[in-house]
């Protein structure tokens, strides 16, 4: 089991940029997987972005394609998120979110993951 803390979060207008950093408390490599994942008022948790630890092999989901990268910093147990180009509909609490099983890839469900962050809130005004 880790322990995550996201920080990074706040307010920016369309088209600008935030990097979201999440600390991993305990030894990365006991994750496979490491995940972003967000959360809109009234919708459900959606998966976005996803990497494997020991390979840093990513993937997205469509709507943050081409605008989001995920990292993973292993000597610094860290895990990032730089978003640029957001837009309004960013909006929302993003978690970071670990896994230790051997889930089909992309793992960008929250079933896949077992250890969550408190989360850090992202606004997008337009």
């Amino acid at each position: 089991q880790v322990q995550l803390v996201e920080s990074g979060g706040g307010s920016v207008q369309a088209g600008g940029s935030l990097r979201l950093s999440c600390a991993v408390s305990g030894s990365i490599f006991s994750s496979n997987y490491m995940g972003w994942f967000r959360q809109a008022p009234g919708k459900e948790r959606e998966g976005i972005a996803t990497i494997a630890t020991s390979n840093r092999i990513s993937a997205y989901a469509d709507p943050v394609k081409g605008r989001f990268t995920i990292a993973l910093v292993k000597t610094e147990n860290m895990l990032y998120l730089q978003m640029n180009n957001l837009k309004p509909e960013d909006t929302a609490m993003y978690y970071c979110a670990a896994s230790s099983g051997s889930p089909r890839w992309p793992p960008l469900t929250s079933a896949a993951y077992n250890d969550w962050g408190q989360g850090t809130q992202v606004t997008v005004s337009s």
